[in-house]
């Protein structure tokens, strides 16, 4: 490249012209690309299939001006020969709008998907979502009580920024049987842990504070800090886990961290209690808890406010439950809360009644432990592993210790095109850039476990033909699925 690009969160060096579209430097999308160069085709096919892969991620976003032919070959180190044959493809696909003397606009087509190929399987294998499936017979026992005690609510309003009372006792006693004293007022009751990460953000960051996260990490935290207007301070989750000396050092320049350390998403790892003895950081710092009640192989980790006092956690029933229940909540000090509290009715003005209480019943009948669904859930871990090791051996899959997914590495930088293919062989699947910034994660790809054996057998089998015919030249016409 012509000239070093400067970390910036997602790189995006834009303006707002005087018509209201934003645009986008020639920088900000050469750091999106990452390693788009390599893999068979030619260039311009290669190029075309990373923005469109970048539109479809919602990076570029829709409306937003591309540079131009000549500013990003440059940048790139390619000829604007191959940049203009990018932009035609993506306009005949409906991916940019373009005008005489202006900047390509990116937009979306309006076109139907395309079948899949001949003789495919119509049904999908959707490998995006990492979530288990709701338990009903429990869920409906907790919607019954709760709808018994609803009435109960009738004479109050109903708009309750901290959440019920049953529901903060609730969590406050789910803390205090982990070993971790909580009171009641230390817990404010979110829609999700999305929404509580949303919150927080949106209270503790100014525009182009750091925030420190874990690399890899969940694509919508990177998504909430962005559009914050924050700058991420990558530290990477490597093979042995967490760098204490370099979380320490990222901490003292960060205004923010945001940490996942129980069977983190997407690696399954789990934090050591040597780490989190040691690890005292000097910023704000927000722990996601989401993942807790999964510890497969052993105990669940202690509490990672034990040894950080002033960590604020965030915690839900999404992965533990039903991502359909959405219940989320904050723990941290009153007067943190009452700060949030101020900040909420600017996105809403509390929690579902009827949700919340019957998240209660599910805590304190102790029904977000369950044990079957973690064995479940194990026994689909290994057959993953086995299916992985026997159809592509050349891809590793480290043993998570808990959580819902693998994440697995391939030998080369395949994993956008991947994501892009694989559609059409009746999978879909998250790439590893999603987990990242900069481009990063190109020979990686999250799998999640939620389904059964089955079905994660056959979508292995589909993965291996989609990476059969990417090496040998063939392009995806989908794009990559949401992800949770």
């Amino acid at each position: 490249m012509a000239q070093a690009l400067t970390p910036t969160g997602l790189g995006f060096h834009s303006q707002i012209d005087y018509a209201g579209s934003v645009k986008i430097s020639s920088y900000a999308v050469a750091r999106m690309m990452g390693t788009w160069q390599e893999g068979p085709g030619p260039a311009h096919q290669r190029l075309s299939d990373r923005l469109r892969l970048l539109i479809l991620d919602g990076r570029l976003s829709l409306g937003a001006a591309l540079p131009s032919e000549r500013d990003l070959a440059t940048v790139l180190g390619t000829s604007r020969t191959t940049v203009g044959a990018a932009y035609r493809t993506l306009v005949e696909h409906g991916y940019l709008a373009t005008r005489a003397r202006a900047r390509a606009t990116v937009r979306l087509p309006q076109d139907t998907p395309p079948e899949p190929p001949a003789g495919g399987d119509p049904m999908t294998i959707d490998l995006s979502f990492a979530a288990p499936p709701a338990p009903v017979e429990i869920l409906h026992a907790a919607f019954a009580a709760a709808l018994e005690r609803l009435p109960h609510h009738f004479e109050r309003h109903g708009y309750d920024r901290y959440g019920t009372a049953e529901l903060r006792e609730a969590v406050a006693d789910w803390y205090q049987r982990r070993g971790l004293p909580t009171a009641p007022d230390h817990i404010m009751i979110t829609n999700g842990a999305q929404h509580a990460l949303g919150l927080l953000a949106r209270t503790l960051l100014a525009p182009r504070d750091k925030v420190l996260i874990d690399h890899p990490t969940y694509p919508h935290a990177i998504r909430t800090f962005t559009d914050a207007h924050a700058r991420l301070l990558p530290v990477a989750v490597g093979a042995s886990g967490w760098d204490t000396a370099q979380l320490q050092a990222a901490g003292r320049d960060a205004q923010l961290a945001y940490l996942i350390p129980d069977f983190h998403n997407p690696t399954g790892m789990c934090m050591s209690a040597r780490v989190r003895h040691r690890l005292r950081l000097a910023c704000p710092t927000i722990i996601d808890e989401t993942m807790t009640e999964l510890a497969l192989d052993g105990a669940k980790p202690e509490p990672f406010a034990a040894h950080m006092p002033t960590a604020v956690s965030v915690g839900s029933v999404s992965k533990s439950v039903w991502g359909g229940l959405r219940i989320g909540w904050i723990r941290a000090l009153p007067s943190l809360l009452q700060r949030l509290e101020k900040a909420r009715p600017a996105t809403d003005l509390g929690t579902p009644v009827v949700e919340q209480l019957a998240t209660a019943v599910l805590l304190n009948r102790r029904q977000t432990e369950r044990p079957d669904t973690l064995r479940q859930l194990r026994s689909q871990r290994d057959a993953l592993r086995k299916t992985l090791a026997e159809h592509l051996p050349d891809v590793h899959a480290p043993q998570p210790a808990g959580g819902v997914t693998l994440w697995a590495t391939f030998r080369e930088p395949i994993s956008s095109r991947l994501a892009a293919i694989a559609p059409d062989y009746g999978v879909t699947i998250a790439a590893g850039p999603r987990f990242g910034i900069g481009g990063a994660f190109e020979r990686h790809i999250r799998l999640p476990y939620t389904l059964p054996s089955s079905q994660l057998t056959e979508a292995v089998r589909r993965l291996t033909q989609a990476q059969l015919a990417l090496s040998q030249g063939a392009t995806g016409t989908h794009g990559p699925a949401p992800v949770a």
